[in-house]
């Protein structure tokens, strides 16, 4: 037994005392670095209780005032920065009238930014409604975009092939200067355009495209018969060729700028 002491003393005494001292200063890093732990989360949880005290709202949002955002926010979500939950609140953000996407991130330690894109709207759709650029119908405040936008009417569920046909034809007409201010999808799919003058164009339910190139096409000699006290009130395109012109007496204001 004594031997087998002796022996083990040998080995700890060929142990290097770097390797001692390496040991010991492993031991206090970790016990340092778990003290500086303990400190952050205990810094935490004093923090937790702070409520956000910096919104930041960025975006495109001509539409979406902030005040609204704003008010999206639940206050009890902005009463504690680490429960915040920036799903929840983008979640409410998009469920505005307006947004089209929003996104929220927070930033350490008392930050919330908030980036908000508005709808855009290409065309009011059946009086109530407004459709955005991607075709999509939503309903929102009309009072907040100006006069001008083009009219499209339709069943349900015909909008995009209404906006579809409303920017094809369009830009047909740009090649005159004409543009659409109204466009009608009846229930038996037939088409009827109404221009920024005014003037009705009855294309049926077939050839839209080659029967508007056919008004194109007639377009100036149709100018041309307007009398003095008389204007176009429609034309029916719906002839394998040919067309029929409608007239309406000019009002007297119309007369006066003639």
């Amino acid at each position: 037994m004594s031997k087998s002491k002796d022996n083990n003393n040998n080995l700890l005494d060929q142990v290097p005392m770097n390797y001692w001292s390496g040991l010991a200063f492993f031991i206090v890093v970790t016990m340092l670095m778990i003290f500086g732990l303990v400190k952050v989360y205990q810094s935490m949880m004093q923090d937790e209780a702070s409520p956000v005290s910096s919104l930041v709202i960025k975006g495109k949002t001509p539409y979406t005032f902030n005040a609204e955002i704003v008010a999206a926010l639940r206050q009890g979500e902005l009463d504690n920065f680490f429960q915040l939950d920036v799903n929840l609140i983008q979640h409410e953000l998009e469920q505005l009238p307006w947004v089209y996407s929003a996104s929220v991130r927070k930033q350490w330690p008392d930050t919330v930014s908030v980036y908000v894109i508005d709808q855009t709207p290409v065309a009011q759709w059946n009086d109530d409604f407004f459709i955005n650029e991607q075709g999509v119908i939503f309903q929102a405040d009309q009072t907040r975009v100006a006069p001008g936008l083009p009219k499209l009417f339709g069943p349900e569920g015909s909008e995009t092939l209404a906006l579809a046909t409303y920017r094809d034809l369009n830009l047909l007409l740009n090649y005159i200067e004409v543009e659409i201010d109204e466009l009608v999808l009846s229930e038996r799919h037939s088409w009827v355009l109404t221009l920024k003058d005014g003037v009705s164009l009855n294309l049926g339910r077939e050839d839209r495209v080659m029967r508007v190139q056919r008004f194109m096409d007639a377009y100036r000699q149709i100018k041309s018969m307007a009398k003095q006290d008389m204007q176009v009130d429609y034309i029916d395109l719906r002839y394998d060729t040919g067309m029929a012109v409608g007239w309406k007496p000019k009002l007297e204001e119309e007369k006066t700028n003639a």
